[in-house]
């Protein structure tokens, strides 16, 4: 599996996550394609247990979040790493509606993660 991305597995033991077979059955796409999606920063994985995983927070019933894709190209553009970007999208943030990034963009506010996203840059 190497040349693919992995976060540090700084999230809540709480927080739900999907093994690559499930994240590729759920997506209706083969595992090579969920590592390919990987490697462009489409998503982001951890391994939990030894294995590679993808928080489940990132998925809707149809896909994947609306905006997560363009909102790690940002941070990844701002030279945040796959485990910053990890941290930032799960950490409460009171001021945003859903009260994480994350949230937020599962609630259709993905233009206020973006421009938070891009302020960060500077």
């Amino acid at each position: 599996m190497s040349g693919i991305p992995v976060a540090d597995d700084i999230l809540d033991t709480e927080v739900a996550v999907k093994p690559l077979p499930e994240v590729a059955a759920a997506l209706g796409v083969s595992a090579n394609k969920v590592r390919q999606m990987l490697r462009d920063g489409e998503l982001i994985a951890v391994r939990r247990k030894g294995e590679l995983c993808v928080p489940a927070a990132f998925f809707v019933k149809d896909g994947i979040v609306k905006g997560l894709g363009g909102t790690i190209t940002v941070l990844a553009d701002s030279g945040f790493s796959r485990t910053e970007m990890l941290r930032w999208l799960f950490t409460a943030d009171d001021t945003l509606p859903g009260s994480t990034p994350i949230n937020a963009l599962r609630t259709s506010h993905g233009t206020e993660v973006k421009r938070r996203a891009q302020a960060m840059a500077f």
